[in-house]
């Protein structure tokens, strides 16, 4: 700026008054303590980016029980009948055994107040019918065998008779040969009493004599031919008679034999019979007790599925809902198909009950408040819903000792939230694989059990 007057000096006065300006316009204090807080949370989120995360997978679920018998049940009856008087109340613990409701009987067939009786008296019937049967099959073998030894006998003395008659058929024809040869020694004899005679050499006497033992020599031949003829005869006869008396016995055998063995038939017939009414009668006993609808374990009544008297229920149908007493809880969650290969059994997860409160960091379960502990147990091998898979899970205080047991009013069904624990990270690396939509990391893979064993967790940052 020009100098115009040697006094006054307008540089000067000018500086001056920017040198106040700046005075006036200080930063506020305010400002620096916010920048200040800035830069300590902008510190503080830079470190926190490097503390330990611990990834999990987050799944949905209920409270259930572990072993098939714990769960709830429906008690079914047996057979078809009325209901006749109901001994029970929804809500009520019964034990094993216990009644639960009568029924009585719908079918015609059983409608016989005595009908076990009348089996009773059926089944002794038959059973000594049968013995009656057994009884002539026993005399009918007796007569078989005394039949048998008769022809035996029979047989025997026979063919001692027709020995008999052989060897007198054999002395005959001998005694018939010596009757021909002496009758030809009479013919010879007489021949030359004749010759003598006609010479004159012998009388007439002598003649006679040799005539007349020539006609005794004819009739003791024959006598003997005679007697020879009746030995053959009767021979034959003893053939016949022993034929005879084997074709009778025989006959008598046969007859014995076919009346023992339709008897035997009968007797088969009649055990066919028997059984079949002891089958009866026993399934008759069982049935009687069916009317009894009894508790298979002790637990409490949830729900009579029928109600009233008189109501009619089928074979097999429902009566009741009975929720087994002292039940070994679990809890089954289902999990993303992309999360099972992540998961092997003996995992640590952190449960959330519902009617429990509760405040769950997942990444730090240490601090979370109101969660209970458990281990995976079972994984499933197929989906079980909505391409979801099942997994198992029991109580576990080894992780931590001073870890809550599960509450003891659990109810099954209620809804549970679980953290299933995996690996820890750097939560800049857990931020990055949640941008990115990586699944989470391990170290060592699951061993694959679905049902037992337990794997070493891992520990550490997979770099």
């Amino acid at each position: 700026m020009l100098r115009i007057s040697k006094e006054t000096n307008i540089g000067d006065g000018v500086y001056m008054h920017k040198q106040n300006s700046l005075e006036v316009l200080k930063t506020p204090k305010a400002g620096k303590i916010v920048a200040h807080w800035l830069m300590g949370i902008l510190l503080l989120s830079f470190i926190v980016l490097f503390l330990p995360w611990q990834q999990n997978i987050r799944a949905t679920g209920s409270v259930t029980a572990f072993s098939p018998s714990d769960r709830p049940q429906t008690v079914q009856t047996a057979i078809a009948g009325r209901i006749k008087e109901w001994r029970i109340k929804e809500g009520q613990f019964v034990s094993i055994n216990d009644t639960i409701l009568v029924l009585s009987e719908i079918k015609e067939k059983y409608f016989d107040p005595n009908l076990l009786m009348r089996l009773d008296e059926q089944l002794t019937s038959k059973s000594m019918s049968i013995q009656s049967k057994e009884s002539k099959v026993n005399a009918l073998n007796r007569q078989i065998a005394s039949l048998q030894e008769l022809l035996l006998l029979k047989t025997e003395q026979n063919r001692n008779k027709i020995i008999q008659k052989r060897l007198k058929v054999q002395s005959d024809s001998i005694a018939w040969e010596a009757a021909k040869i002496d009758a030809l020694i009479a013919i010879r004899q007489l021949q030359g009493a004749q010759s003598m005679f006609d010479s004159g050499l012998v009388a007439l006497v002598k003649l006679e004599k040799a005539r007349s033992k020539k006609q005794q020599a004819d009739s003791k031949k024959v006598a003997a031919l005679n007697k020879y003829d009746a030995a053959k005869q009767e021979l034959e006869i003893a053939l016949l008679e022993l034929n005879t008396v084997k074709a009778e016995i025989v006959g008598k055998l046969s007859k014995a034999a076919s009346d023992r063995d339709a008897t035997a038939a009968d007797v088969y017939d009649g055990q066919a019979s028997l059984s079949k009414l002891r089958n009866e009668n026993t399934n008759m006993e069982i049935r009687s007790q069916q009317y009894f609808v009894l508790a298979p374990q002790d637990g409490y009544v949830v729900r009579a599925l029928k109600s009233g008297i008189g109501e009619t229920v089928k074979s097999g149908e429902a009566v009741v809902t009975i929720m087994p007493d002292k039940p070994a809880v679990a809890v089954e969650l289902y999990v993303k198909a992309m999360d099972v290969p992540l998961l092997d059994t003996g995992r640590h997860v952190r449960l959330q009950f519902e009617g429990w409160p509760a405040l769950q960091f997942s990444g730090w379960p240490s601090v979370a408040v109101g969660t209970f502990g458990g281990r995976v147990s079972v994984i499933d091998y197929v989906d079980s819903k909505a391409g979801k898979y099942r997994i198992l899970i029991v109580p576990d205080w080894t992780t931590e000792e001073d870890d809550a047991e599960w509450p003891e009013k659990l109810r099954q069904g209620s809804g549970v939230f679980g953290w299933v624990m995996l690996d820890e990270v750097p939560i800049w690396f857990e931020i990055w694989r949640q941008l990115n939509g990586f699944p989470p990391t391990i170290n060592d893979a699951p061993d694959g059990s679905a049902s037992g064993g337990k794997s070493e967790k891992a520990k550490g940052v997979k770099k």
